[in-house]
């Protein structure tokens, strides 16, 4: 053993604090200052500060698609879907679609069967002389 004072190695029988100064510190559990996420805006906001960073306050935003509040049609774009088949007639379910949109070009007369149409794609099917038909 060193020459020096006592240790902590020593257990201060006898004592009535064992080096933890008053009576009632380092003592029961309200020495602990809470349990869990306690005093994280209080007493223990500069650990959470220095070694969990990021973890206090709400960050970025959640989608309407994971808050289950987005429509689950999904949606192609007709002009895509002219792209996708040549025919006079086609069926968006077939290419695994719910809804067509309006965006891209109609350059020949189709008839588009969908379960639904945006208002600006039905315009453009109707003007090149085609038909938007609902499906169920």
């Amino acid at each position: 053993m060193s020459s020096g004072g006592r240790t902590k190695k020593v257990k201060l029988r006898g004592s009535k604090t064992h080096g933890w100064g008053g009576k009632k510190k380092h003592r029961g559990k309200g020495n602990r200052g809470g349990k869990g996420h306690a005093g994280s805006l209080g007493h223990r906001k500069l650990y959470y500060l220095k070694y969990l960073p990021g973890h206090l306050g709400k960050h970025g935003f959640k989608s309407l698609r994971r808050k289950g509040l987005a429509s689950k049609a999904t949606a192609i774009n007709i002009g895509d879907l002219l792209r996708l088949d040549q025919s006079a007639e086609i069926d968006a379910a077939k290419f695994g679609f719910d809804k067509v949109l309006g965006a891209g070009p109609v350059s020949r007369p189709v008839t588009v069967k969908a379960k639904l149409f945006s208002a600006a794609a039905a315009a453009k099917i109707e003007k090149a002389g085609g038909k938007a038909v609902t499906a169920e």
